[in-house]
C-alpha cells in the first residue's frame, strides 16, 4: 500500500477517505502526518495557504506544528491562548469560522508580524477533533476574496474530524518513545553512577586517599585523556578483576 502523497488527489468523499485510510495505517511520524494533512487539505480547498496548529494542554495554548508555506523559525514558536485570535476561538467554541474577506478586520482576528497569510482576504478555520476533543485547528487562507461553499466548509471538517484521531494516535506514540528513552538514559545515568561509585572505592583503597579525592582523581584523568568518566571508572574496575583474580592463581 503507497503512501498518502502517492495517490491521485482527491475528487470525491471516496477518493477523501481513501487517501485518509492510507494516512491512519501508515507509520508516518506526526510531522510527516501533518504535512500530509497541510497536502491534502490544499488539494481539497485549492488554497493559497494552509496551517495547523496542535493544543498544547498542559499551558493551554493552540501551537503552530505545520504550513504550507515554509515557516521554519515560526514553527513551534507562535502560539496562542485558548480563545485567543480567530485560531483560539475555534479550540474554545469547538467551532468552524468562514470568513470570505477582510479576515483581518474581523475583531477576533490577531496579527502575527511572520505571518504573510495574515494578509490574506479569505479565512477558513476548522477544529481538529478526536473523541470528541478538539485537539488543534486546521487553517486555510486565499490571497484574495473567496465564498467558502457549504461543500468546501463539509469536506474541511470531515477532514478534521477523521485525522485528529491519526494525530492524536501518533502523538502518543512520539510521546512513548521520548518517555521510553527518557526511561533508557536514567538507567544508564544510574549504571554510570554504581560504576563510578565503585572505581572510587578501589582508589580510596588502593591509594589510602578519602572520596573526594578519589573523584578528583578520577576526573581529572577523564579530562587529561578526553575520555568518559564511565570508561576510566570501567578501566579501573577491570584492572582491579584482574588484579585479584592473578592473586587467587598464585
Amino acid at each position: 500500500m503507497g503512501t498518502a502523497s502517492q495517490l491521485e488527489p482527491p475528487t470525491s468523499l471516496v477518493g477523501i477517505l481513501h487517501r485518509i485510510s492510507n494516512i491512519v495505517s501508515s507509520e508516518l511520524s506526526l510531522d510527516e502526518m501533518l504535512g500530509e494533512i497541510v497536502g491534502l487539505t490544499v488539494q481539497v480547498t485549492v488554497c493559497d495557504a494552509c496551517l495547523v496548529y496542535l493544543i498544547e494542554r498542559e499551558l493551554n495554548e493552540v501551537v503552530l506544528r505545520a504550513s504550507q508555506v515554509p515557516h521554519q523559525g515560526d514553527l513551534g514558536n507562535i502560539r496562542l491562548k485558548v480563545g485567543e485570535g480567530i485560531t483560539g476561538w475555534v479550540v474554545e467554541h469547538h467551532s468552524v469560522v468562514a470568513l470570505p474577506e477582510n479576515a483581518s478586520l474581523d475583531r477576533r482576528f490577531k496579527r502575527f508580524q511572520g505571518l504573510i497569510e495574515d494578509t490574506y482576504q479569505a479565512f477558513l478555520s476548522v477544529p481538529l477533533v478526536s473523541g470528541g476533543d478538539v485537539i488543534g485547528v486546521i487553517n486555510v487562507h486565499h490571497r484574495e476574496p473567496h465564498h467558502h461553499t457549504p461543500d468546501e466548509i463539509s469536506l474541511l471538517t470531515f477532514i478534521g474530524e477523521q485525522m485528529g484521531g491519526a494525530i492524536t494516535k501518533s502523538f502518543l506514540a512520539e510521546e512513548n518513545a521520548r518517555l521510553h528513552e527518557e526511561t533508557a538514559e536514567m538507567r544508564r545515568q544510574l549504571e554510570t553512577r554504581k560504576i563510578v561509585e565503585r572505581a572510587k572505592g578501589i582508589l580510596q583503597h588502593r591509594h589510602n586517599v578519602t572520596e573526594e579525592e578519589a573523584y578528583l582523581r578520577l576526573r581529572n584523568e577523564s579530562r587529561r585523556l578526553r575520555r568518559p568518566m564511565r570508561e576510566l571508572a570501567e578501566a579501573i574496575i577491570l584492572s582491579e578483576d584482574l588484579s585479584r583474580k592473578s592473586e587467587r592463581l598464585q
